[in-house]
């Protein structure tokens, strides 16, 4: 079998208006000229129909400036296109590094399987649905599965970019493996889960290239606005000319065409679907697989956000946060019984343990070796209990209740402070482990308490005021009893939580959500989270979790990060922003073209007119060409912001239109004005255009 590695994926170069891109993507630009493709764009396709238009009438009519207003059309067509195939070419360039993640190998198929552990050597493109493989250390995985034997460490730095192993395994929520991906350790068997050519990789190429890309609700929307004010503007200019023909002054075609292309809005036509691209390739950059672009935008208008506690919220382990002794025994005593039974314990809440012990009282770290006669009493779920039996002394460490029926058999008792100790500790939320010891058969005493803390993450408070200021609802998910949850979640700082949760909790939870007209995200890896996941407006499976997650979710993230979510949130808003903030930039940029033609056009009729050239321009050929040359290159200085995105600052809606209004509606008018009279000053040496 071919062990080839996976080249690990390099990301995509970050340069906005990198040059190597600019040339590789006006191939794609000029082919996007096809009136097919340019149909699916109304403002940007009556442009291309103008080109014709004034391209028919430079070549009956030649003039320098009939020819400079037909090459400037074309050119702001293909600028338009090259927008649009910058932001594919950088989705494409990701799937390139996808694409290296493949491999042709040879496949151990197991014949028979359960019963049989025959092997046969297959093409890996030959498996099918439900056939069972198996891959041994320095292996590639051959296709999209989930372990159903054996445990193994694998290297996904091919579909994730990160070099770190995980662990996979038979059963529970960590057992889907993908194609492509290497075992480095132990052995499996893999039960196929996806037919050759609809593999997980195979969906990623197709998402990052844009071919799976749909047009998100709020853009055909904007579409059909846009679509809309085309048509108005064109009846307004189409019904002008027997109007200038009254009033004696009758314009030509060219001039028409320039006006219909200054009034429409094709700034944000043109950028109108790279922003929508842009928005998805900024979640590939942060390893998010979004399967639709109204995921992302879903993602711009959450309302509700649902955070699992463990892994999301906290640490995910608990950590020994003090030592509390019962009365009659030193906090010293009780720290080095409590490091003396955690020797052993290799959990991280036993670890913790013993380093607490070490760091806080100053006692040594002590190895299992030293205790050469200790007899080891690993924690079960019967006894919940662990502990050492060395030197004819018995120490145990374990949960409250089952540590006191310990000390009770002998004829010993948990005093009143203990008990005291215990419930304070579960009050605030943290989870008390009783430490007792029994001298020689004697009857045993109860020493004191450990606290473990479930810790919660620096600067999650921060982070969730910050979503409070957008406007979004935080509820923890745990399966804590309502207590320790109510504790860590006044911690955190969330709006809400949901204890003990259940799978048919969750929906409930985002259906009474949704029933208030709010749109819920979430994240999930298991099995049981997927009816979830596919319910919420934005559901965001793990890829560390199953299969069934990740077919149900909207998104996948390849880091398995939960707290991604809220990166995923400012994502969404900084599309939506985009767009607004373009789209008041490119109504208002209108308005200074009109002062620089309109006046051009009648100022020789109606010597009135020529107050409202208020830019001065230097006559009506200069400043026509000067308005439509301007109207090409603010769409290519306007692309690395497309691309990049409006930064997103928490705020309300009142102060964002405030900000949209006077950052980007002021700009659009004052923009054009210095633009078109810089251009003015250079197109009036032209011969012809001045």
């Amino acid at each position: 079998m071919s062990t080839t590695v996976p080249e690990v994926p390099q990301r995509a170069a970050g340069g906005l208006l990198d040059p190597k891109l600019l040339l590789a993507s006006l191939p794609d630009a000029v082919r996007k000229l096809d009136p097919r493709v340019m149909v699916k764009n109304p403002v940007m396709f009556v442009v291309e129909v103008g080109s014709v238009v004034t391209t028919v009438a430079a070549v009956a009519h030649p003039s320098v400036f009939g020819w400079a207003i037909t090459l400037w059309l074309w050119l702001t067509t293909v600028f338009a296109n090259l927008a649009e195939a910058v932001a594919e070419g950088r989705g494409k360039a990701q799937a390139d590094t996808l694409r290296r993640a493949r491999t042709e190998s040879v496949a151990r198929r197991l014949t028979g399987w359960p019963g049989s552990r025959s092997e046969e050597e297959v093409p890996g493109t030959a498996l099918r649905l439900g056939d069972h493989v198996v891959v041994e250390a320095g292996q590639v995985i051959p296709g999209d599965g989930d372990v159903v034997e054996g445990v193994a460490s694998v290297d996904e730095s091919a579909i994730t970019g990160e070099s770190a192993p995980v662990i996979r395994e038979s059963g529970g929520d960590r057992s889907a493996v993908t194609g492509g991906t290497k075992v480095l350790s132990d052995r499996i068997v893999v039960k196929i889960t996806s037919e050759p050519g609809k593999t997980f990789i195979d969906r990623m190429i197709a998402l990052v290239e844009g071919a799976a890309r749909q047009r998100t609700p709020n853009e055909i929307a904007l579409n059909i606005l846009l679509a809309s004010l085309t048509i108005v503007f064109l009846v307004a200019v189409v019904t002008l000319q027997p109007m200038a023909t009254y009033a004696g002054a009758p314009q030509p075609t060219i001039v028409l065409v320039a006006l219909i292309v200054a009034l429409i809005p094709t700034t944000i036509g043109a950028l109108l679907s790279a922003i929508g691209i842009a928005g998805m390739d900024r979640l590939v950059q942060r390893n998010v697989l979004a399967m639709s672009g109204r995921a992302v935008e879903a993602a711009g208008d959450v309302n509700t956000l649902l955070l699992d506690k463990t892994g999301t919220i906290t640490l995910g382990n608990r950590q020994a946060a003090e030592f509390l002794p019962a009365s009659g025994v030193t906090v010293e005593e009780l720290a080095d019984a409590a490091q003396l039974s955690s020797l052993a314990d290799e959990t991280p809440e036993g670890r913790s343990i013993v380093v607490l012990a070490k760091t806080g009282y100053g006692l040594r770290a002590r190895a299992q070796g030293e205790l050469a006669y200790a007899a080891w009493v690993p924690f079960t779920a019967q006894t919940r209990m662990s502990g050492v039996d060395v030197d004819g002394r018995q120490v145990r460490k374990g949960a409250a209740g089952s540590v006191a029926d310990w000390v009770t058999g002998s004829g010993g008792s948990v005093g009143a402070d203990v008990a005291a100790l215990v419930e304070g500790i579960s009050a605030a939320g943290g989870t008390p482990l009783v430490v007792a010891e029994r001298e020689g058969g004697g009857v045993s005493r109860v020493l004191g308490v450990i606290h473990l803390k479930d810790v919660v993450k620096e600067g999650m408070r921060e982070r969730f005021e910050e979503l409070r200021r957008m406007g979004i609802r935080t509820v923890m998910i745990t399966g804590d009893n309502p207590l320790t949850a109510r504790a860590i979640a006044e911690e955190a700082g969330v709006d809400d939580f949901l204890a003990e949760a259940t799978p048919e909790d969750k929906m409930a939870l985002i259906k009474q959500e949704q029933e208030g007209g709010k749109l819920v995200a979430m994240t999930g890896d298991g099995t049981n989270d997927a009816p979830a996941l596919a319910q919420a407006d934005v559901g965001v499976a793990m890829n560390t979790g199953t299969m069934a997650a990740k077919e149900a979710g909207n998104m996948v993230d390849l880091d398995s990060n939960p707290t991604k979510l809220i990166e995923i949130v400012e994502i969404g808003k900084q599309l939506l922003i985009t767009r607004g903030a373009l789209t008041t930039f490119s109504i208002a940029n209108d308005v200074a073209k009109y002062f620089a033609i309109i006046p051009a056009m009648f100022a020789g009729v109606h010597p009135g007119l020529r107050h409202l050239n208020v830019m001065g321009l230097h006559s009506p050929t200069s400043a026509i060409t000067s308005a439509v040359v301007f109207n090409a290159l603010v769409i290519v200085g306007l692309i690395p912001l497309a691309l990049r995105g409006v930064k997103y600052r928490p705020t309300d809606a009142s102060s964002l239109l405030s900000r949209n209004i006077g950052i980007y509606g002021l700009g659009g008018l004052v923009v054009p004005f210095v633009g078109i009279k810089a251009i003015d000053l250079v197109v009036q040496f032209v011969p012809g255009l001045n």
